[in-house]
């Protein structure tokens, strides 16, 4: 007996495979064909069920479908989805090789802010339906905790600093010393957690997801792709670029999209949000952590 061909495991091979067979599919079959190839984004993240109402066919269509291709199972081929999705994250040192051999300045500054730009914008495109529904989850709970590590603390202090200046109810999770597990015990359904990070994704991260999910709060995720372990825990995924000019992955757009989920927080909370905005900055000046008029404008003589 012929032993079964191996099916194919990378996405490439498996869109040669499909327009191979494709003219001999029955129409249903290259029905759902033509939605996997032509959505291959939505395999990842979205149940066989709601992909098959998208493509207008039966599951057991696309079940029958990825059997015909030589795959166990669903789950078999939409592991070829998801690696096809993944791009391993560059070492930081390949990266600084490539700006050592481009050291011309200006043409340096030029690249960065190129790439800020196309950030910048990913984050407007890829953000508008997400962001009102982050604001909603964040907005019932009755307590925010926020999380980011390594090279994602920085867009983490920056949104419980904004968010602190309006709402009291605010926990950055730290972890220092050790601690992260004692932090973690106060968690409580009511809660919600928003976690930042992006590739190479940190075990601090995955911790603090797993443990808002065992304790049952609701979770808001700030990172860079749709298949982050962040983003798999979460009930709302906003994303951001990390593209860069430079040797280490750029946190620029996430510290727009910090700001943006900020701004909109602040907004939806109403007046008491003003006020305690306006206590908050009162109390800054008074307690003088702001240079005052005089000192900011004399010069030494």
């Amino acid at each position: 007996m012929a032993k079964k061909p191996h099916p194919p495991r990378s996405f490439d091979g498996l869109v040669g495979l499909i327009r191979d067979r494709f003219p001999d599919m029955s129409p249903q079959f290259q029905i759902g064909a033509r939605h996997l190839i032509d959505h291959p984004d939505e395999v990842p993240v979205q149940s066989m069920r709601s992909i098959a109402a998208g493509a207008g066919v039966q599951p057991a269509t696309l079940v029958r479908l990825v059997k015909s291709l030589g795959y166990e199972g669903w789950e078999d081929m939409r592991q070829v989805f998801i690696r096809g999705m993944q791009r391993p994250p560059r070492r930081y040192a390949e990266q600084a090789q490539d700006v050592m051999r481009r050291r011309n300045s200006r043409s340096a500054l030029s690249r960065h802010v190129a790439a800020q730009v196309g950030n910048l914008n990913f984050v407007e495109e890829h953000n508008g339906e997400a962001l009102p529904e982050a604001v909603r989850i964040l907005q019932r709970a009755r307590h925010v905790h926020v999380a980011g590590f390594r090279a994602s603390y920085a867009a983490a202090h920056t949104l419980h600093y904004l968010y602190r200046l309006f709402r009291n109810s605010v926990t950055l999770l730290r972890g220092d010393a050790g601690l992260l597990e004692m932090e973690l015990r106060a968690l409580q359904p009511t809660d919600a957690v928003v976690l930042i990070g992006f590739a190479p994704y940190s075990r601090e991260g995955l911790r603090v997801a797993e443990a808002a999910r065992e304790r049952g709060c609701r979770i808001v995720a700030l990172c860079d792709s749709k298949l982050a372990p962040l983003a798999r825990a979460a009930e709302v995924t906003l994303l951001f670029s990390t593209e860069t000019a430079g040797f280490f992955p750029s946190s620029a757009a996430a510290l727009a999209l910090v700001e943006a989920l900020a701004s909109q927080l602040l907004s939806k909370a109403g007046r008491h949000a003003i006020e305690a905005l306006g206590a908050a900055e009162d109390q800054l000046h008074r307690s003088g952590a702001y240079l005052g008029p005089e000192a900011s404008t004399s010069g030494s003589e």
